[in-house]
């Protein structure tokens, strides 16, 4: 056996994540590893402390990037915050809300789902109902911005009504987080994760999250273990924490974090608000072409998130032969659409590094070049 170097192809990722990660990036991602206690690294630990707490816009303390993808985020969440028999909200209009049921099961909880059709905006008249049905309930969960549909919730609404219930709030922004606004603190959002390969536009494997100190509260009084070693923020933020000498939790993947250090300092460079209106701006140029094409969309205008457009595939066109010949004569991603949408919907993102002009133009040529 003669197994050579690796070498991808130069792809356009315009696809549900990861996005493309720019130059900057890969060579911060490039640079000498070094321990992760070395002082050096402790220090750009501080700094993406900061940086993660800016883009989230909170000052919470309990703020700092998991070492491994979206998922685990939400997992440390869910882990941390429930305990068995804890009775949870769980909002669902899409693929995500039923992974945050899986999560709640899983720890011991009692999850009560409030059902939305796939592509609309979780309904605050539901959950209220819900709420009010269940005063025993702690927990609300729900997904900010919906990967599988494009929709975004208004998370501001469905977070004060948890708060009224006395409820802390979970809330899934793998999608969302620089690319749409997102006011941690102002909106009171309890515990919330994201990713790296989304709208900052890092490698994937790396999932950002933060904890309002009521939530840290109700980590500190729990009775029982938190099931997962690993994720156990008692245990992590002896890492993270930056208060005296670093206890050593596990072995940090080093170079990713130069990378999303290095995104982080991207997003800084422009200023947030002006990505979360990059991102807005783009968006409008593609569905003016696309809609020039007769593709429509399948969220109503006003709760579409931005860099992530889930479009109807046109009568009699086959999503896999379009996808495949986007990727081989185009080097172009889209993504197809999950569960019930599957076969019925492309997913067009604009995220981050993605999100140009440029882009826009060249997925607009690419589309039209291939559907004749």
């Amino acid at each position: 056996m003669s197994i050579s170097s690796f070498h991808p192809p130069q792809r356009t990722l315009m696809g549900p994540g990861p996005s493309d990660v720019s130059d900057r990036v890969l060579q911060a991602m490039a640079r000498p590893t070094v321990g992760h206690l070395d002082p050096s690294f402790i220090g750009m630990m501080d700094e993406t402390k900061q940086l993660l707490q800016y883009v989230f816009q909170t000052k919470n303390e309990l703020t700092f990037a998991v070492s491994a993808p979206g998922s685990a985020g939400m997992e440390c969440c869910f882990a941390n915050l429930i305990e068995p028999g804890d009775k949870v909200i769980v909002c669902q209009n899409g693929v995500f809300g039923g992974r945050m049921k899986e999560n709640v099961e899983r720890c011991g909880g009692v999850a009560v789902m409030v059902q939305d059709d796939w592509g609309k905006a979780v309904d605050a008249s539901k959950l209220e109902d819900a709420l009010k049905a269940n005063p025993d309930a702690c927990i609300v969960a729900f997904v900010h911005a919906e990967t599988s549909t494009g929709a975004q919730s208004d998370a501001k609404t469905l977070v004060n009504l948890g708060h009224q219930y006395d409820c802390l709030v979970i809330v899934d922004a793998v999608t969302s987080l620089v690319g749409t606004p997102l006011l941690v603190d102002e909106w009171g959002i309890d515990a919330i994760y994201s990713g790296s390969q989304k709208c900052l536009s890092s490698s994937p494997g790396l999932s950002p999250v933060s904890f309002s100190q009521r939530a840290a509260d109700k980590i500190k009084a729990r009775t029982t273990k938190v099931q997962s070693w690993f994720l156990d923020l008692n245990l992590v933020m002896g890492y993270w924490s930056g208060d005296g000498k670093r206890a050593y939790h596990h072995t940090a993947p080093v170079n990713c974090l130069y990378g999303l250090h290095e995104a982080l300092v991207i997003v800084q460079e422009e200023g947030l608000e002006n990505a979360w209106a990059r991102h807005h701006a783009n968006h409008l140029l593609l569905r003016n072409g696309l809609e020039a094409m007769g593709i429509n969309f399948i969220v109503a205008e006003q709760d579409r998130l931005p860099q992530l457009n889930a479009v109807t595939i046109p009568e009699g066109v086959n999503d896999a032969d379009v996808r495949s010949r986007l990727l081989t004569e185009h080097d172009l991603e889209i993504g197809a659409g999950l569960g019930a949408l599957a076969g019925n919907v492309w997913r067009i993102g604009l995220m981050g590094h993605a999100s140009s002009q440029k882009n826009v133009d060249f997925c607009l040529h690419s589309l039209r070049a291939v559907l004749g």
